[in-house]
């Protein structure tokens, strides 16, 4: 049977087993009618997997982690019995299919293109962006899955959270904090509209004025260390365990102009976690790097 003879007999079954469609949710793709109380959910971003889990729902299938296997370290507990779908940018449809979803979770950056078959299986959200302020995709996926009021008190926990770890750092708050990503091939220098950039921001530090500005990130060279400088320099690796991404680290950091940066100097550079600090971009993840700040920071 051809794929798409398999996804339409299996999208027959999923409509005679599903919920009851209840309630209209608006997205990047339009009006979805969902279910009221969905109970075999489908996410296909990571970002969407951290926001479901906070929520107090298990995925029955998920697209897996980028790094980790197939889940990063601190879901892998949470993620038992959860389907692997393949990665966010290479999902299996006739794995979806086969799960018998009644509500699928995407984003539109991934899945435009298999949005038809995607929503041929189950009802179908898909978020706008994957980068910036993961509130408003949490916000999205808990309208879809009918759990706004626990979405909401989610982002005031770790508001308060904010608030609070906030005004222990006081005047530290007036560094300059240069976030910079190394990997194979290029290295970023973060700006205001990524991950870590919306949550020093929210936070209330100051940014070097090559990144603060609302844009996501600068892809540079070894040229361009001079530009990594700050009061301190927070610095993570993606590495797919070639070891490449590890190699371009160590190149940029024996570098003599990099030991020549002023925050190298007095000693203000932290290595933190690729995984917390940009590829999960999740709430879960959120509230692991504010345990990081207070780490770095030497505030409880």
């Amino acid at each position: 049977m051809s794929l798409k003879h398999l996804l339409s007999a299996l999208a027959v079954v999923v409509m005679a087993a599903s919920p009851a469609l209840a309630r209209d949710v608006t997205h990047a793709m339009g009006t979805t009618t969902v279910p009221d109380a969905p109970q075999r959910v489908v996410v296909l971003t990571n970002e969407g997997t951290e926001a479901l889990l906070a929520l107090g729902l298990t995925p029955v299938g998920a697209a897996r982690s980028w790094l980790g296997n197939p889940w990063y370290a601190h879901i892998t507990e949470a993620m038992t019995g959860v389907e692997d779908l393949g990665t966010e940018s290479g999902i299996n449809l006739e794995l979806v299919a086969a799960l018998e979803p009644d509500l699928i979770i995407g984003n539109k950056q991934r899945h435009e293109q298999i949005y038809p078959q995607l929503s041929d299986i189950a009802p179908t959200v898909l978020s706008q962006e994957l980068r910036g302020d993961w509130k408003i995709n949490l916000a999205l996926y808990a309208e879809a899955v009918g759990k706004t009021a626990e979405a909401e008190t989610v982002m005031a926990d770790f508001d308060a959270r904010v608030a609070d770890l906030s005004a222990k750092l006081g005047d530290t708050l007036k560094e300059k904090v240069s976030v910079i990503r190394f990997l194979a091939g290029q290295t970023r220098i973060y700006q205001l509209d990524s991950f870590s950039g919306v949550m020093l921001k929210q936070l209330g530090f100051d940014r070097p004025a090559n990144q603060n500005v609302e844009e996501f990130a600068l892809r540079v060279g070894k040229e361009s260390i001079p530009d990594m400088d700050g009061d301190r320099i927070i610095h993570f690796t993606y590495d797919t365990g070639d070891g490449a991404g590890l190699a371009a680290a160590e190149d940029y950091l024996n570098d003599p102009i990099w030991l020549g940066l002023s925050a190298v100097k007095a000693g203000k550079v932290n290595a933190v976690d690729d995984v917390i600090w940009n590829t999960a971009g999740g709430v879960l993840a959120a509230n692991l790097l504010l345990d990081d700040i207070a780490r770095i920071y030497g505030v409880e």
